[in-house]
């Protein structure tokens, strides 16, 4: 299998074919806020259920033995977890917009690198969940008419989500092709 920095896409258009586009890194990385965001959801998902075996095994004798070992193999794994993941999906994001294309750099332990030729794309979303809104964050969304689904750029600065979605608006609007 090649590798992904190296691989060339050549997308078509209605046209044609296009310029050709190389997969290459994306020059920016997401708002360092991301990982304090990406720390409070692993703690989201993780402290609910240690609490809740760590407070059982206390108020039940029998069992205590049991549930607050299965707490400790919870814990130990999801604080684990906790700690390393969020650093490192922050050196792995990258994102970037061209007047040709969108390209972006995801995960942490499985990494996927994405190229969307403005061609290709047919609607551009910006989400804040909750979490997201409490540090000024957006997730910006690029559906293009791909099997592989949306191109999205996790922990962006709401207001440059905001922007990127207008600016790919515009340029998207003024570009030939039909989406498909």
């Amino acid at each position: 299998m090649a590798d992904p920095a190296t691989t060339d896409a050549r997308p078509t258009t209605a046209g044609g074919p296009s310029a050709r586009l190389a997969l290459r890194p994306p020059n920016h990385a997401v708002d360092r806020r991301s990982v304090a965001w990406w720390t409070v959801r692993a703690l989201v998902g993780v402290l609910p259920p240690v609490l809740v075996l760590a407070l059982l095994g206390l108020l039940i004798a029998p069992a205590r033995f049991w549930l607050l070992l299965s707490a400790v193999l919870i814990a130990a794994p999801g604080l684990l977890y906790t700690a390393v993941m969020p650093s490192w999906r922050y050196r792995v994001h990258r994102w970037e917009t061209t007047g040709e294309a969108v390209f972006t750099r995801a995960g942490w332990a499985w990494q996927e690198w994405r190229i969307a030729p403005l061609s290709r794309i047919q609607t551009v979303d910006t989400v804040r969940g909750p979490l997201q809104r409490a540090f000024g964050l957006s997730t910006l969304i690029v559906t293009t008419a791909s099997a592989a689904g949306a191109v999205r750029i996790e922990g962006l600065a709401h207001g440059l989500a905001r922007d990127l979605a207008e600016e790919l608006t515009l340029i998207t609007q003024a570009t030939p092709g039909d989406a498909t």
